[in-house]
């Protein structure tokens, strides 16, 4: 039995270690044995194949085909439910994928092998080598078709187990959250960390308030979109306060958002930082100071440093910002197929290249600027974040959402735009006081010189603003 799901170790299960309500979602309620009967009983029907695809709906076959893949040893490839045709043949053609596993397309284009999730066979199956490939993550193709990224069972057991110490996430939690599982958050923490750590796992299907608010969890995950319409619902988000954490993630929390949550729920956020590559690598701690608008300190294993664009160091002084590089034991061991990509994203002396950039305090705490291709903007000669522009604009009470963008410009090189989304039963958004806003509050070079109004900004499926949609 895999011990990187050591809650379902099938001796402690025979001995009656069962916990009866392991796995709620989609309507279904499995049970330790449950999930390890049908499991290993896909197992032994899997068993030989290099990678399978998985349409990873929020449903209890993906569950089983997850699990079953990892206890036969077989590399999983997520795919998301809602992508198009030309997406899934790029991530099937790429990956290699012999089959789907559980449902599939209407047009699979390969050899489906069905998931029963009643069937049941106890039979031990050897622990696979750590280094072997658990899953072919694919990013999400901002910068170009996705890449496949490989993230080793090691590696998974490693991010994990890291959280868990900075959380204090045990067994004696229920972990909510309706996010997505064809990524990190929602797929590996969100469900692999329960069946890891040892806690229940209610998966909302959807992420809505309401839903939230009736599954009386202690730890939820969120990301900055589902905390926003939280607030919103003061029931709701009322309904929270007997919960122990509310862990947000895969874009910066609003500082408003973060302080409603605050005085609503009655509990502070924990704001955590990782992407594909890397997992989880930064995060504030259950036990240590929680700071709107920063994404901590690192989680155990992990190194940081911050280079400037000619590879030196930048002070940590919490001002001053460079290119966000890490090492930690839960990165990726690369890109499928991509071996300039996998070259270009390390340094020489093995340092990874997070194309994000940041900030770091004296202290040690992180603050996430943005990507470097989009959010660092070269303005006048001055390296300017977008997320500090974002974080001002935020506050002022016309504004519910905005992103911050350098539009090539002539004279400035890059002239900075903000794109604002009203808030609906606030004030009417005057441009011109929220230009003078920013520079009052920052200084008059990161002033937007222009602030277009718009109903909504692009978003990808984890809620991340896509930018380079607003460039074009």
């Amino acid at each position: 039995m895999s011990s990187l799901l050591r809650s379902l170790n099938p001796l402690a299960v025979a001995r009656g270690d069962d916990l009866p309500d392991a796995v709620r979602i989609d309507g279904h309620t499995l049970s330790r044995s449950d999930i390890l009967g049908a499991a290993g009983a896909l197992a032994r029907r899997i068993g030989g194949a290099e990678r399978l695809a998985v349409l990873a709906a929020p449903t209890a076959t993906t569950v089983i085909a997850v699990v079953g893949c990892l206890l036969a040893g077989v590399t999983v490839v997520p795919v998301p439910p809602d992508s198009g045709p030309a997406e899934r043949e790029h991530i099937l053609r790429d990956s290699g994928a012999q089959a789907w596993l559980g449902d599939a397309p209407d047009e699979p284009g390969l050899p489906v092998v069905p998931v029963r999730l009643h069937a049941r066979d106890w039979h031990s199956h050897p622990e696979p080598d750590p280094s072997r490939t658990a899953f072919v993550l694919y990013t999400s193709g901002t910068t170009g078709a996705p890449k496949g990224v490989l993230l080793s069972r090691r590696a998974i057991a490693a991010g994990i187990d890291a959280l868990a110490e900075a959380w204090d996430w045990t067994e004696r939690d229920t972990l909510v959250h309706g996010l997505p599982l064809f990524h990190v958050h929602g797929l590996i923490l969100g469900v692999l960390g329960p069946l890891r750590v040892g806690s229940r796992l209610i998966h909302t299907g959807r992420p809505t308030p309401e839903a939230y608010a009736q599954a009386h969890g202690t730890l939820y995950f969120g990301v900055p979109t589902v905390w926003s319409r939280v607030v919103e619902d003061e029931e709701s988000a009322k309904a929270l306060s007997g919960a122990r954490l509310l862990v947000s993630g895969s874009a910066p929390l609003p500082v408003p958002v973060f302080e409603r949550l605050r005085e609503l729920t009655g509990l502070t956020p924990i704001e955590r930082y990782g992407m594909s590559e890397t997992m989880l690598t930064l995060s504030t701690r259950v036990d240590g100071e929680r700071r709107p608008g920063w994404v901590g300190t690192p989680v155990r294993g992990v190194e940081t440093r911050l280079r400037d664009e000619h590879g030196n160091d930048v002070p940590h002084d919490g001002e001053s910002i460079g290119g966000l590089q890490v090492r930690g034991p839960m990165l990726f061991d690369g890109y499928l197929n991509r071996p300039d990509a996998t070259a270009a994203a390390w340094t020489p002396d093995g340092w990874f290249v997070t194309g994000d950039v940041a900030a770091i305090d004296p202290g040690g705490f992180h603050r996430i600027v943005g990507r470097e291709s989009t959010d660092l903007i070269k303005s006048g000669g001055f390296r300017v974040g977008a997320g500090e522009i974002e974080t001002v604009l935020l506050g002022d009470p016309s504004v519910r959402e905005v992103a911050v963008v350098g539009v090539p410009d002539d004279d400035l090189g890059q002239r900075i735009v903000a794109f604002v989304v009203p808030a609906p039963d606030g004030p009417a958004v005057d441009p011109g006081a929220l230009i003078e806003l920013v520079a009052r509050q920052l200084s008059v070079h990161k002033r937007p010189r222009e602030v277009r109004v718009v109903d909504t900004l692009p978003r990808n499926a984890m809620g991340k603003v896509q930018k380079k949609q607003l460039l074009t």
